[in-house]
């Protein structure tokens, strides 16, 4: 009886040590055969390496690779904007607080200002990015940070402060992708802005704040005197045009009034051709007509005493009857 509860114990552990070595065998192959797959998003790209080399960059999927560390993956955000915050940060809730060490310069003009940046950054070369250097967004930021002090230590401070915001980040954008091609780290710059500049304390920022208050005063009251520069040359463009038109008209009625003289004249020649005599004798009337205005003249034609009544000359004709 005891000797058949001893086989029936080395049994029981011969199917236990069976069991467990069976269990882990599947567990090992389900372990191995899914660290052979591993999927890609599709905001990133996958670098793959084999014994240390790349061989090979994969796009958004399931792929396969070698087990036991042959092959090893590396994920690269590349279809992300990524950003740095120069001389300031945003808490989780978007508040901000300052960073002094990195906002604080000195301008062209030996003046200290405050100014802070915004940079957005994407990875252009993923294999560079993770083999090309230790930290590539740290040493971006170094070079960023470099290039803003050299860029606001050519300006001097009042242009900083106010009309030269644009040039500065232009500038500032047009030397980092230089320096940054020289680095070749697998990063490319896609924007910086100039969020901030103020000067370090309360009082000169005060005095900036009442320059740059003139100065768009001043700029006001320009755009008022082009303004109504603007409206008196368009008041006397419309009176120099009101003039030269009345003058043409002028000079149209002077010329059509001369027209109408010589056509006058001429009518008068033409009757004075076919009769000179009548015709003489009636200009001599009127003429004495214009020189005496109201007068009514009678003259002796027969001699024997009969008046004839000629002027005025629009009543010759009933004066000549009155006398027959």
């Amino acid at each position: 009886m005891y000797r058949s509860s001893n086989i029936d114990l080395k049994k029981n552990k011969k199917k236990i040590i069976r069991f467990t070595l069976i269990t882990a065998a599947v567990i090992f192959a389900i372990s191995l055969f899914s660290s052979m797959f591993y999927t890609v998003s599709d905001k990133e790209v996958a670098v793959l390496t084999t014994f240390g080399e790349v061989t090979g960059i994969q796009e958004a999927g399931i792929h396969f690779k070698l087990p036991f560390g042959m092959q090893k993956v590396y994920y690269v955000e590349v279809n992300e904007t990524k950003t740095i915050e120069i001389g300031y940060r945003t808490n989780s809730d978007g508040s901000t607080y300052p960073v002094n060490d990195e906002s604080k310069m000195i301008t062209g003009d030996f003046n200290i200002i405050n100014v802070d940046f915004f940079i957005e950054y994407r990875i252009s070369d993923p294999e560079k990015y993770i083999f090309a250097s230790g930290e590539p967004e740290s040493i971006l930021k170094m070079l960023i940070q470099s290039q803003i002090r050299n860029v606001i230590g050519s300006y001097e401070i009042d242009p900083i402060l106010t009309e030269s915001k644009d040039q500065i980040q232009i500038a500032i954008k047009d030397l980092t992708v230089i320096e940054l091609a020289k680095y070749d780290i697998g990063l490319s710059i896609n924007d910086i802005k100039m969020q901030d500049s103020e000067p370090p304390t309360s009082a000169v920022n005060e005095a900036f704040a009442a320059v740059k208050n003139a100065d768009s005063g001043a700029k006001t009251a320009i755009n008022n005197a082009n303004a109504y520069k603007n409206t008196k040359d368009a008041e006397a463009e419309a009176r120099v045009d009101s003039i030269i038109k009345n003058a043409e008209y002028l000079k149209l009625a002077r010329i059509n009034e001369a027209y109408e003289e010589i056509a006058m004249f001429n009518a008068m020649y033409e009757e004075y051709a076919k009769y000179p005599e009548v015709t003489r004798t009636r200009m001599y009337y009127e003429c004495l007509e214009s020189f005496f205005p109201g007068i009514t003249v009678y003259i002796d034609t027969s001699g024997n005493g009969d008046l004839l009544k000629l002027l005025p000359l629009d009543t010759i004709t009933s004066g000549t009857t009155g006398g027959n």
